[in-house]
């Protein structure tokens, strides 16, 4: 059945006009961003079918790369792209609320809520820098690697130069584990060590080191693994 033979309230776009998008459904937000469906499915039932493919979850989805969600029946490129910008925009829009509030970068819980929205859901590992100030002001973010199942690269040389760059008196570093668990293996500590030897060398202190598990965090520097 096509969408504008449902009902006016079972509508998802007069749905949201008429009462507010918090009243809408995952799948009837989907289905907004979706716009059409197939000759067979309309926009609620492909919908439906991408739900079903991160298990109902929309932090699985949201973590899907583009030629992923291409494989799901009903979303080609241009849907697909849509879907991958709307997470994109939700994930900066969460991270400028931890920027603009103008609280200095300096404990590893605000580092969690910042970088979670990036990590949750990955089933690789990837690698983020934190560049702060000296009142510990984050002066920019970014992704360094991207790696597999269990490990990714971590280039001290790289992360210094960009460190000296942006003129960073300390960084903040920090990865997921897709495996659930914060705990830092041998790989980690040892990395951990060479880039804070590599740093020391310009001045610029490495505060943290920060892992990320689906629900919980890890600090070195409240393992007093690292001195700030």
């Amino acid at each position: 059945m096509k969408i504008k033979e449902l009902c006016m309230d079972e509508r998802p776009r007069e749905k949201m006009l008429e009462k507010g998008a918090e009243s809408l459904s995952n799948t009837d937000l989907l289905a907004i961003l979706l716009r059409t469906g197939t000759g067979k499915m309309n926009a609620i039932d492909v919908a439906r079918e991408l739900l079903k493919s991160g298990n109902g979850k929309l932090n699985l989805i949201s973590a899907m790369p583009v030629r992923k969600l291409c494989r799901i029946s009903g979303i080609g490129p241009g849907k697909a792209v849509t879907i991958a910008a709307a997470f994109e925009l939700g994930r900066r829009c969460f991270g400028e609320s931890i920027i603009d509030s103008r609280t200095p970068v300096s404990s590893p819980r605000t580092v969690f809520r910042m970088l979670l929205p990036h990590m949750r859901g990955l089933d690789h590992e990837e690698c983020w820098v934190l560049y702060l100030n000296r009142a510990h002001y984050m002066i920019s973010k970014e992704r360094i690697s991207s790696g597999g199942m269990d490990s990714t690269t971590l280039d001290s040389r790289m992360i210094v130069r960009k460190a000296l760059e942006m003129k960073a008196s300390g960084i903040i570093i920090s990865h997921n584990h897709p495996s659930g668990s914060a705990m830092p293996g041998n790989a980690d500590i040892q990395a951990t060590r060479q880039l804070e030897k590599a740093l020391k060398t310009c001045d610029i202190s490495l505060l943290d080191h920060v892992i990320v598990a689906e629900d919980s965090y890890y600090s070195f520097a409240d393992e007093e693994l690292v001195r700030c």
